[in-house]
């Protein structure tokens, strides 16, 4: 019996390791759907002088459907997702009716029946507190906030599949804030922390503040985002827990904003970010600082905040949440005057982490040892056993 069942203690371990590993590879294989993209700037423009602000459209095609992903500097910049169920599905842009920002209509998805879902992510306003008792507390000493729609924003600078948008105000001085957006073909990850999971349904928004001046000696700063949708958008923000830090060290959660409309249980959209920021360019574990996100709520005004939002929804509806960095006892943003941040904002429902390779192996190792152990320790015994019950054992008497 002792034989049988170490055999099978073996084996149940050497399955074990399969049984995760076939679990990764059938994920990784999951993330093989690609889509091909195309960009274009400012589509339909004639003029020789750009507009007042730029608008990127990246057309991403699947097999049967196609993803829109519009930015734009028209006031608050902007991110707009548009899901279609057509391969062929095209944007079409009135620059008169955009530019003006009075009407809705400016711009349009065509055929309009192909539209599945649509929803924008405005990065609405920066705020700025005095922590002078080390509290991370934003309800006090808040400063008048920085509305991102006043700012002065550069032209877009492309460099595929990426694009760059850095705005400031008179009083930054040489400092700005900027947003770096990547779309992406495939499944993958990014090179740098966090290294969040992306997939070809999803893109990606840096964003980091380099050099701002801050009004105090004690500075923490939030940054509000609004999710628009067109009828009444239903969201609520997830912190899912892991065991695997790998790719985020010493990070084990990940928060997951995402949204329906009109109270289906279907998840049209989300953002997803890991708890954290970074005070120095290159990020570094010793430069890592969480962050919090409030309750999301209503919000009122996008449409006069973002000219995206205005020319695309007949009757936008938004959602709000702020993201603070810091929390009581972190270094401020003087100590480096740099602070990054990510957002992961696409369709459907968020991407999943699995456990990687290594956290495979080592859980496989970590159960599988002691069993193993366990069992070489009952067949010793046994033997043992085996060997007193010999020895003790009386010579039958002819």
């Amino acid at each position: 019996m002792a034989a049988v069942w170490t055999l099978s203690g073996g084996a149940r371990a050497v399955l074990l390791l399969c049984w995760f590993s076939s679990c990764h590879i059938s994920v990784s294989a999951a993330g093989t759907f690609t889509r091909q993209l195309s960009f274009q700037l400012n589509p339909g423009w004639n003029s020789s002088s750009p507009p007042a602000g730029d608008l990127l459209h990246v057309r991403a095609v699947g097999n049967n459907d196609t993803l829109h992903f519009l930015f734009c500097s028209q006031g608050a910049p902007t991110l707009l997702l548009v899901h279609t169920d057509s391969a062929s599905s095209s944007v079409q842009v009135n620059w008169t009716q955009f530019l003006s920002r009075n009407t809705s209509g400016g711009l349009q998805v065509e055929p309009e029946s192909s539209v599945l879902s649509s929803a924008a992510v405005v990065f609405s306003r920066l705020l700025e507190y005095d922590d002078v008792n080390n509290t991370a507390d934003p309800t006090s000493d808040l400063f008048p906030p920085y509305e991102l729609r006043d700012f002065i924003w550069s032209r877009l600078q492309l460099s595929s599949p990426a694009a760059l948008l850095c705005g400031t105000t008179p009083t930054f001085g040489n400092g700005s804030l900027c947003l770096q957006l990547s779309v992406f073909d495939l499944e993958g990850r990014d090179q740098s922390w966090p290294r969040l999971l992306h997939s070809a349904n999803s893109s990606q928004l840096g964003v980091w503040l380099d050099g701002i001046p801050p009004r105090a000696s004690h500075s923490r700063f939030l940054l509000e985002l609004q999710v628009v949708g067109g009828a009444s958008p239903v969201s609520s923000v997830d912190v899912r827990q892991s065991i695997d830090d790998e790719f985020t060290p010493s990070i084990f959660k990940v928060s997951q904003w995402v949204w329906s409309e009109n109270g289906s249980a279907d998840v049209l959209g989300f953002a997803q970010w890991k708890p954290v920021a970074y005070r120095r360019r290159r990020p570094a574990l010793e430069d890592a600082t969480p962050c919090r996100h409030s309750p999301p709520r209503p919000q009122s005004g996008v449409a006069a905040a973002s000219g995206l939002v205005r020319a695309f929804f007949s009757e936008p509806q938004s959602v709000g949440l702020n993201v603070s960095f810091g929390l009581a006892g972190e270094p401020f943003y003087n100590s480096t005057g740099f602070l990054s941040w990510t957002l992961l904002v696409g369709v459907g429902s968020p991407p999943v982490d699995s456990f990687s390779p290594l956290v495979l192996t080592i859980m496989a190792v970590g159960l599988g040892t002691p069993m193993i152990l366990l069992l070489l320790g009952g067949v010793c015994v046994c033997l043992h056993k085996r060997r007193e019950a010999a020895r003790t054992t009386y010579e039958p008497i002819n």
